[in-house]
């Protein structure tokens, strides 16, 4: 059950950030994901940690104002380990929009810290990099 469970979550993650078909991307659902305490890390050339609501904030602005329209992200290969109440994923996923008119295509690799809470699982972390 732990794995439908962190599937489950891992879907709505990045469901959350879909707004395709004049959907209202659901960034804000990130806050029932992920602890409050959560570690948001992106690496890269701009290597940038963020508390939940400094990563919220502009993701919320650019998918509603109409810079970041038509995108999805989505996860394409993963692995899971679980142990008792701890569960760590690595994975792959593949990105797609249009960004102030234009069409744009990306990939990348995310890793997630699960924690299994009274209320169920939840993300304790995730860090990402996108390939350049």
């Amino acid at each position: 059950m732990s794995k439908t469970e962190i599937d489950a979550i891992t879907t709505e993650f990045f469901g959350a950030f879909d707004n395709r078909g004049g959907r209202a991307a659901d960034v804000a659902r990130i806050r029932k994901l992920v602890l409050p305490t959560g570690v948001i890390v992106s690496t890269g050339e701009k290597f940038t940690a963020y508390t939940v609501e400094e990563f919220i904030q502009p993701r919320l602005r650019l998918l509603t104002e109409g810079r970041l329209v038509e995108f999805s992200e989505w996860e394409t290969s993963e692995r899971t380990e679980i142990a008792g109440d701890i569960a760590s994923r690595f994975g792959t996923y593949r990105k797609s929009g249009v960004m102030d008119g234009r069409p744009f295509e990306g990939s990348g690799t995310k890793t997630f810290q699960f924690v299994r809470t009274p209320e169920g699982w939840r993300i304790a972390a995730f860090a990402w990099f996108d390939q350049p």
